[in-house]
């Protein structure tokens, strides 16, 4: 058997089953890298979208008198319901004094100035509300 020690390399032999060429493996390869990045870029996209659309959201919280009952916290929210592009947000199951506290809020994504002037002359008919915070996402954990 020649040694490459003696100068005697050896030729390639090829092996059975592999191609000569493995421009075929290397184009599978890169296809399937190209289409694992394309679908990273994807999700990324997507990831970026939704946590934009989280960052955009706002909001009105209605601030009650301590003294306020929940019947009449309902009669405030439903009675200030109608001002376009302003939109009620869902209660809790349970109402009670705790639950109910803080949870009249309207979300306000869309809405005009003057929507949020109209909320604003809605609630201040009545007496047991207190004021109303406007918020956004960026003020959410602070």
């Amino acid at each position: 058997m020649p040694r490459p020690e003696d100068g005697n390399i050896p030729r390639r032999t090829k092996l059975t089953g592999v191609p000569e060429s493995s421009r075929g493996v290397r184009r599978v390869l890169a296809a399937t890298g190209v289409v694992a990045l394309a679908a990273g870029l994807a999700g990324g996209v997507t990831g970026c979208a939704k946590f934009d659309a989280a960052l955009g959201q706002q909001w009105v919280t209605v601030d009650f008198q301590p003294n306020a009952s929940i019947a009449t916290m309902l009669k405030v929210r439903a009675a200030c319901s109608h001002i376009p592009n302003v939109v009620p947000e869902a209660l809790p199951r349970k109402r009670n004094v705790v639950t109910m506290n803080g949870a009249v809020s309207y979300q306000t994504n869309n809405a005009t100035d003057a929507n949020l002037a109209r909320l604003q002359q809605c609630l201040q008919r009545f007496p047991s509300v207190a004021g109303m915070d406007p918020e956004d996402s960026g003020d959410a954990g602070s």
